[in-house]
């Protein structure tokens, strides 16, 4: 860690003081919380996962999805804060094996190499509008479900039955 820990606590500890950052995390969880239980009921979902500042995110699949060791993701990208559809392999191994199916599509258009922690990622809403909320849930959802639909036909077409 190149910077100066202290440092960041004390700027840690005086952004707490101000209570904003308190107010807008419990209000993003809250709606993490939401998005998930307005899931469709053709997927199971996860737990939501907290993490750090950087991302939270619940998982959702199908029995498909299931069999081959992958599930897909709805994360809220602290840093863009934006939300994102994520299609998660169960290990590196997974990871890579459809990464060579999905790299050369549309979904990941302008990606040089595999992300981090998934096999695609795409913006589902770069800009979150509560004064909107109902409008922006509803994108999130049909986007997220439309998406879905499309990579899991796409891997079926491919015959996919790795993992």
């Amino acid at each position: 860690m190149n910077k100066d820990i202290s440092k960041c606590i004390e700027v840690y500890k005086d952004q707490l003081e101000l209570g904003d950052i308190q107010v807008a995390y419990s209000a993003l969880m809250k709606y993490m919380a939401e998005l998930k239980t307005k899931f469709p009921q053709q997927y199971l979902t996860g737990h939501i996962s907290f993490g750090s500042l950087d991302f939270t995110y619940f998982s959702f699949y199908n029995q498909y999805l299931r069999n081959h060791k992958l599930r897909f993701g709805i994360i809220l990208n602290h840093k863009k804060m934006q939300i994102e559809l994520w299609l998660m392999g169960q290990n590196a191994s997974i990871q890579k094996t459809y990464w060579e199916i999905l790299k050369n599509t549309d979904w990941n258009k302008n990606r040089k190499a595999m992300p981090k922690y998934s096999v695609l990622e795409i913006c589902l809403v770069d800009e979150l509008d509560f004064e909107h909320k109902d409008k922006m849930t509803a994108t999130i959802l049909g986007k997220a479900n439309s998406l879905a639909i499309q990579i899991e036909k796409f891997l079926v077409e491919q015959g996919s039955n790795k993992g």
